[in-house]
């Protein structure tokens, strides 16, 4: 097991992987983000599996991101600016991962909770539920591979709602934006997305992984430079992250200036 707070266990050919740090919204820090890449790398490898199953622990959140105050002071600089927490690792894996990925929504899925939920291939959804990315309050720009995902999976409008308006949609708006393939009761979820991940297990394996990776392929490389990607970065070099940063440490609003 990689991290105390990543958990992994496994029932048949369904492994379940679970954010296991109910006590700050399933928040995950940079050694988190680095399991959950490592452990969804270790799982694709695994051909006695047909499925994963990705959760938060409890029922209050799904993931509500990074650890914000980690980004303060230096406590765990980036090593790379596009990799604040190890987050384009960790989506990079689910995405990359050949078994289907079901996410089970409960709570609150925000920033990057909301891009791990955009890389698994099923998307099951509380009507409780709330989902949003919040980068504008904080200065950050998402990086590419998140911005591919929210606009391949929700299309040009609704991603300049969540991304620039900043709204945090509730489960049934997810579900017409297409955020979820489905919504269940809150009681139910949990329940459903086991259940769904044995139905996945109930087809051929090799079929699933085929069409999954084909999928993916049909789409073709995303038609960025590496200069590009080593722009997006760009936000954690601003006074306006920085200042962010301690406003929301602080518990206050944010200004920006624009620097």
């Amino acid at each position: 097991m990689p991290h105390d707070k990543i958990r992994i266990t496994r029932d048949g050919a369904v492994a379940t992987v679970t954010i296991d740090r109910a006590e700050k919204r399933n928040c995950l820090d940079e050694p988190m983000w680095d399991a959950m890449e490592e452990a969804f790398r270790d799982l694709s490898e695994d051909p006695s599996l047909g499925c994963v199953l990705l959760r938060g622990a409890g029922d209050a959140a799904f993931c509500a991101g990074a650890d914000i105050g980690g980004f303060e002071a230096g406590a765990y600089p980036p090593r790379d600016p596009r990799l604040v927490g190890g987050f384009e690792g960790a989506v990079a894996a689910i995405r990359a991962c050949r078994h289907p990925v079901v996410a089970a929504i409960s709570g609150w899925c925000m920033g990057g909770g909301a891009g791990l939920a955009l890389a698994c291939d099923f998307r099951l959804g509380a009507e409780g539920m709330k989902i949003g990315i919040p980068a504008r309050k904080l200065g950050i720009w998402y990086p590419y591979v998140a911005l591919d995902m929210l606009r391949e999976v929700v299309g040009y409008p609704t991603a300049c709602e969540i991304l620039i308006e900043g709204r945090v949609l509730t489960g049934a708006e997810a579900l017409s934006r297409r955020l979820l393939t489905r919504l269940v009761p809150d009681a139910e979820i949990f329940a459903e997305a086991e259940a769904l991940a044995r139905r996945i297990c109930e087809g051929a394996p090799l079929s699933n992984r085929f069409h999954k990776q084909a999928l993916r392929e049909l789409r073709g490389p995303m038609p960025i430079a590496p200069e590009q990607f080593a722009a997006a970065g760009g936000y954690a070099r601003t006074e306006d992250f920085r200042n962010a940063v301690r406003a929301f440490l602080e518990k206050r609003k944010a200004v920006f200036a624009g620097k």
